[in-house]
């Protein structure tokens, strides 16, 4: 095979190369089957990254090689890919601005996947409109684990029933797990991550030995934090389907409550799952997020 070659997709031309290199060394896994992978997770990640500013963390030589993080538009991107010139949130510049990347089709998810840009982040808002989606990060301290993680998302589910908000579980594809909840998209990002703490808080006041909403790492070891912060309008959450750098080739994987609770009690193993396994899963299940495209509710506001 020809180091360079152009492809045709969906009217676009691409350049692709060096498909043998390997960008997972450990796992034998090399950026044919990364640019292979996000081909055929498509149908089910497209959605989740439309009209979303995409941050990328790039491996240009694999995962165990320099890798940087990068939300401009890089050099040489084809005139077909749409970007759009953001502020960017947070930023004491007012006038500050990126062109940031937007995937809204295949070629250009290909495209970014033949730059080694393995793991797709994006924020909990769409281009010119306050946030649709409030997440809940749950990061354990060691010896918790994605276990901890389980159970304690069973409790958060349950408390934001309460509220009328919906809770859908997914893995992070490293140690924790996210909860995704689709909202109005009628307040901002203050609002909403003001909402976030404060039932993180309540949380930890229910569950002290368990749980922690305080972002000091010294008291993270042995309980699971809940990181409200990530509602922040300048952070970003692992995409769906992302795949993420470690030494095997896991992505961020959604998950049925049913896999959730079993996971929580020692019914099944609780894990990350494959870029094989999250195929499969696709298959089989479809979409399990579908419905965080769907509006949900304003959260609180006191």
């Amino acid at each position: 095979m020809p180091d360079r070659f152009v492809v045709h997709l969906e009217g676009r031309d691409l350049e692709l190369s060096n498909l043998d290199k390997l960008m997972f060394p450990a796992a034998g896994f090399t950026k044919g089957e990364v640019i292979d992978y996000y081909t055929r997770i498509a149908p089910v990640l497209l959605p989740h990254l439309r009209d979303r500013p995409v941050t990328r963390i790039r491996f240009p030589n694999g995962v165990e090689g320099v890798h940087f993080f990068e939300k401009n538009k890089p050099g040489g991107t084809p005139d077909w890919v749409r970007r759009e010139t953001l502020p960017v949130p947070g930023s004491t510049k007012s006038r500050e601005t990126i062109d940031f990347v937007v995937v809204d089709e295949l070629p250009t998810l290909v495209w970014l996947a033949n730059l080694a840009a393995i793991e797709l982040h994006t924020p909990q808002w769409r281009i010119g409109a306050d946030p649709d989606m409030l997440v809940v990060d749950l990061d354990p301290g060691a010896p918790a684990g994605l276990r901890e993680c389980c159970a304690v998302a069973v409790l958060m589910r349950d408390r934001l029933a309460e509220d009328g908000i919906t809770a859908y579980p997914k893995t992070s594809g490293k140690k924790g797990m996210q909860l995704c909840c689709p909202i109005a998209g009628t307040q901002d990002a203050f609002v909403v991550a003001g909402y976030a703490k404060r039932v993180a808080e309540e949380l930890a006041r229910l569950v002290p030995g368990s749980i922690t909403a305080k972002m000091a790492k010294q008291l993270r070891p042995g309980k699971i934090f809940i990181d409200w912060s990530q509602n922040n309008a300048a952070k970003t959450t692992v995409t769906p389907y992302s795949l993420r750098a470690g030494s095997s080739p896991t992505a961020s994987t959604p998950l049925t409550w049913d896999e959730t609770e079993a996971m929580a009690t020692g019914d099944a193993e609780a894990r990350q799952f494959a870029a094989a396994e999250v195929l499969e899963r696709a298959e089989q299940h479809g979409d399990l997020l579908a419905d965080l495209r769907l509006p949900g509710p304003a959260v609180p506001t006191s």
